[in-house]
C-alpha cells in the first residue's frame, strides 16, 4: 500500500467517538422508570391532608424490552435519514427525527403498558435529548488529543448543529473544527456532507483522512475521494470482504500509532 500523505483528520462522531446506543438505552430506561421522589418530600406530602396520592412508578423495563425500542429508534432514525437522501422526504434536522423516534417509543411503549411517561409530551422531549447525553469510548479523549497535536482534526457529524454542541460538550470531545450534516441539508452519506469537510479544509479530498466505525461511512468518504480508516466499536458496522479502506484500528490509540504520532 502507498503510503498515506495526510494533513487533516475527519471524524465520525456517533457511534465512533461516543457510545450511542448505551446513552439511548439509559434515556429509555429513565423514561420509562423515572425517579423515584425523595424520601423528604414523600414525607412531606403525605403529612398534607390535602396533597393528592402520587403516581405509580411506571413499570421497569426488562433487557428484551429494552432493546426492542432502542431497535425502533434506531430503525426510525436509519429509514428517516435515507428518504431524506434519496429525496423522498424534505431535510429535517437530527433533532426533528429524533423527537419522531422518541415519540414512536413512547407510542409502542404505551400500547405495552399502562404508563403515564408516554402521554407527558416534556417527557418525551426529555426522551428525544437522550440523542444528546452520549459518553465517550474510554479512548475517546486521550486519542483526540494525541493526534491534534500532530492534524487538524475535524469532526463530522450527522447530528444537527445544536445537538452536536450539547453532545461534544457533554463528552468533551475537542476539535479544531466541528461540522454538522445540517449545513449541507442532507445526511451522510450524501457526497455533499463530506465535502463540508474537504471545503473547510482547503485541501483536495486524498489528503483527508475519514475514520469511522461504520463501513457505509467510510464508503462514502471514498467514493468522494478522502482517505479511510475504520476504527473497531462494538456498535459499528464492520466492514465487508470486499471494503478495501486505507487502515484498519483496533482503537484510536493503535489508530494514532499508525499514523506515526507518538
Amino acid at each position: 500500500m502507498a503510503e498515506l500523505k495526510i494533513d487533516a483528520v475527519v471524524f465520525d462522531v456517533l457511534g465512533t467517538l461516543v457510545d450511542e446506543p448505551a446513552g439511548l438505552r439509559a434515556g429509555i430506561s429513565t423514561f420509562v422508570t423515572p425517579p423515584r421522589p425523595s424520601s423528604s418530600s414523600s414525607a412531606s406530602s403525605s403529612s398534607s391532608p390535602s396533597s393528592s396520592p402520587s403516581p405509580s412508578p411506571s413499570p421497569s423495563l426488562d433487557d428484551s424490552e429494552t432493546e426492542r425500542l432502542l431497535l425502533l429508534w434506531q430503525r426510525h432514525i436509519e429509514r428517516e435519514q435515507r428518504r431524506i437522501v434519496d429525496g423522498d422526504r424534505p431535510y429535517a434536522p437530527s433533532d426533528a427525527l429524533d423527537r419522531e423516534a422518541a415519540g414512536a417509543v413512547a407510542r409502542a411503549r404505551a400500547a405495552g403498558a399502562e404508563d403515564p411517561a408516554a402521554a407527558d409530551p416534556d417527557a418525551v422531549d426529555s426522551l428525544a435529548r437522550a440523542a444528546r447525553r452520549l459518553r465517550p469510548w474510554p479512548d475517546t479523549v486521550a486519542g483526540l488529543a494525541r493526534l491534534a497535536g500532530r492534524f487538524p482534526l475535524i469532526g463530522l457529524s450527522n447530528a444537527s448543529r445544536t445537538a452536536l454542541l450539547e453532545l461534544n460538550a457533554h463528552a468533551g470531545l475537542r476539535w479544531h473544527q466541528a461540522l454538522s450534516a445540517e449545513e449541507a441539508r442532507t445526511y451522510k452519506p450524501d457526497p455533499a456532507v463530506y465535502r463540508l469537510a474537504v471545503t473547510v479544509a482547503g485541501l483536495t479530498p486524498e489528503r483527508l483522512l475519514m475514520v469511522a466505525a461504520h463501513a457505509w461511512d467510510l464508503r462514502g468518504a471514498q467514493a468522494l475521494g478522502l482517505r479511510t480508516a475504520y476504527v473497531a466499536r462494538p456498535v459499528g458496522d464492520p466492514p465487508t470482504s470486499s471494503d478495501r479502506f486505507d487502515l484498519y484500528a483496533k482503537d484510536l490509540a493503535d489508530l494514532a500509532g499508525q499514523l506515526g504520532v507518538v
